[in-house]
């Protein structure tokens, strides 16, 4: 067994300048298995997962009475329920911009 620290660690220095702040979408673009569990089969079937799990909300919670997924040939998938869907008036942090807009490309 190899001791992890037997050279001392890196002599350069580590400062704030050395963090890399990733904004909006860009960490899940740049690590995308961090936030769905991978990049394989499995990660997509998860996205599907949560997908349903969205439509399966709002019909528990009485906004919805159904849920359609299609998996079409080149294994494209898509999901329609008639819930509430995401709202489109402004968002209260982002007046100039509708929810549905903040949802897609910053949250």
């Amino acid at each position: 067994m190899s001791d992890l620290f037997a050279n001392g660690g890196n002599p350069d220095k580590y400062s704030a300048k050395d963090i890399e702040v990733l904004e909006g979408l860009e960490p899940v673009r740049r690590r995308p298995g961090m936030y769905i569990g991978g990049t394989d089969e499995g990660a997509l079937h998860h996205l599907a997962a949560e997908i349903l799990d969205n439509c399966m909300d709002e019909a528990v919670a009485g906004h919805a009475t159904l849920i359609e997924m299609t998996l079409s040939p080149g294994n494209s998938l898509t999901v329609r329920d008639n819930g509430r869907g995401i709202p489109t008036d402004p968002h209260p942090k982002f007046p100039k911009k509708s929810a549905l807009e903040v949802i897609l490309t910053t949250l």
